[in-house]
């Protein structure tokens, strides 16, 4: 069981929670547990991933801790460990 994160700025596009339970398989890959995150809360698949696939440019995704693009994106196996999903925030 994988813990997904989120902070109080996305929890609103699944009900309000701050944690996901995600069943994965043995070798899944971030990508896979997105896609089961947006299953069963597809507004907030939208906010994480564009129309091809693809992270939002301003989600920052870490397994573990380690920032998913200095891995292997969306290819990056899980392996067990916790994610924390963090929109970047810009001001001005």
């Amino acid at each position: 069981m994988i813990d997904v994160k989120l902070p109080a700025a996305l929890a609103s596009e699944c009900g309000g929670a701050r944690h996901l339970d995600v069943d994965a398989r043995p070798g899944a890959t971030l990508a896979d547990v997105l896609d089961q995150v947006a299953a069963a809360h597809p507004r907030l698949g939208r906010r994480l991933r564009d129309e091809a696939g693809k992270l939002r440019r301003y989600v920052n995704v870490y397994i573990g801790d380690e920032e998913s693009r200095r891995l292997q994106g969306l290819a990056t196996p899980v392996d067990g460990r916790d994610i924390q999903i963090l929109p970047s925030i810009a001001g001005g």
